[in-house]
């Protein structure tokens, strides 16, 4: 990938009653890319990072940045299901504001190298042509059907990513992009045991996402979504507004959550076409004429534009087979208080390799 053709980026835990979007990790200031990561977002990433959310200074000789950026949920990306009893926590969280300590450090992870901001040519918009596109993708998305995961199997998920944020050193501000990575993620169907290996976020073995909440976007949660489209949106709508960031209008925040379904999970057959069916129902939505992916896959894209910060949300497809390639977040209007330009790609994701293996970190190429 070159430094300026486009990029997109995209599980808390579960529930068939919500579709929330994901947890962050960290919640410097001056990054925007999660005001479309709105929801249980702020509020998980302030509980796991708490104190370690102040900034550490720079040196003249550390190339830490002051303003790190936003990673993504380690438990996947961003929109998933979460239990209503998450939304409470423990009442520690009122205005996303850390309630318990840390150290500051990194845990041992490794670090994810950095190089000139990422841009793109901000393609064409058309509104119009939403629906008709939406409708073949749609039906492309029927005539598919993959295996489903069984108990003791996982769901492997390998993708190229990256993120783009402000780096301060030395009082000294500049826009910069992570360098594409590798982010894999194992995920048992239930959603309580799995694994995630990425640069930034974990060591190099990577880290253990089993817990006694469900992860999120797991298949047996998906799987008790309905289908119909009318419905399934109303869903969308219902738990988005439960916790959605009031910065983030209601229908960014719908089409953020169907995004996220798309992308690192493995909706069962039927749902993923429900989806795009259901995305097609959201006003403000669009059709971009020409889109790039992360690993540089020229394709078409859904989109939709948050009015709030100038930033578009884009799902990338193949222009011939309607596959889904990955997500994209670039800015196509600027902000007097955001430092990144238009063409700006603020994250990036392009999902490289999906499929069922028989056991947790095990490479496709190793199952029998």
């Amino acid at each position: 990938m070159n430094a300026t053709p486009s990029q997109p980026h995209p599980v808390e835990w579960t529930e068939t009653e919500g579709l929330l979007p994901p947890v962050a990790r960290d919640l410097p200031p001056g990054r925007h890319r999660f005001h479309r990561e709105q929801m249980m977002t702020r509020i998980h990433e302030d509980l796991r990072t708490a104190a370690a959310a102040t900034p550490v200074a720079a040196t003249a000789s550390d190339d830490r940045p002051v303003a790190v950026p936003r990673h993504r949920n380690p438990f996947l990306r961003r929109a998933v299901l979460v239990p209503a009893a998450a939304l409470a926590l423990t009442g520690a969280v009122v205005t996303g504001v850390v309630m318990s300590g840390g150290d500051g450090g990194d845990g041992g992870k490794t670090s994810a190298a950095v190089g000139p901001a990422l841009t793109t040519r901000i393609g064409t918009a058309d509104a119009a042509g939403a629906p008709r596109l939406l409708d073949r993708i749609s039906l492309a998305a029927a005539g598919v059907s993959d295996p489903a995961p069984h108990a003791g199997q996982y769901v492997y998920i390998a993708s190229k990513t990256a993120d783009t944020y402000p780096r301060t050193i030395e009082d000294k501000t500049e826009v910069v992009s992570e360098k594409l990575h590798t982010r894999q993620v194992w995920l048992s169907p239930d959603g309580r045991d799995g694994w995630l290996i990425e640069p930034g976020e974990t060591d190099e073995k990577g880290e253990t996402l089993a817990g006694e909440n469900p992860a999120s976007a797991a298949y047996d949660a998906l799987a008790k979504l309905p289908t119909d489209p009318d419905a399934l949106l109303r869903r969308i709508y219902r738990d988005s507004d439960a916790v959605r960031d009031k910065e983030v209008p209601r229908d960014q925040a719908a089409f953020v959550a169907i995004g996220d379904l798309l992308t690192e999970s493995y909706p069962p057959a039927g749902l993923t076409a429900a989806l795009y069916r259901a995305a097609a129902r959201i006003p403000g939505v669009v059709a971009v004429d020409d889109a790039v992916d992360a690993v540089g896959r020229h394709g078409v894209a859904i989109a939709r534009e948050n009015d709030t910060d100038g930033e578009r949300t884009e799902w990338i497809f193949d222009k011939k087979t309607l596959r889904f390639l990955g997500e994209r977040t670039v800015v196509v209007r600027e902000s007097p208080d955001d430092p990144f330009e238009a063409g700006t790609v603020v994250s990036t994701s392009a999902i490289t390799e999906r499929a069922v293996v028989d056991a947790n970190k095990q490479a496709p190429s190793q199952a029998g």
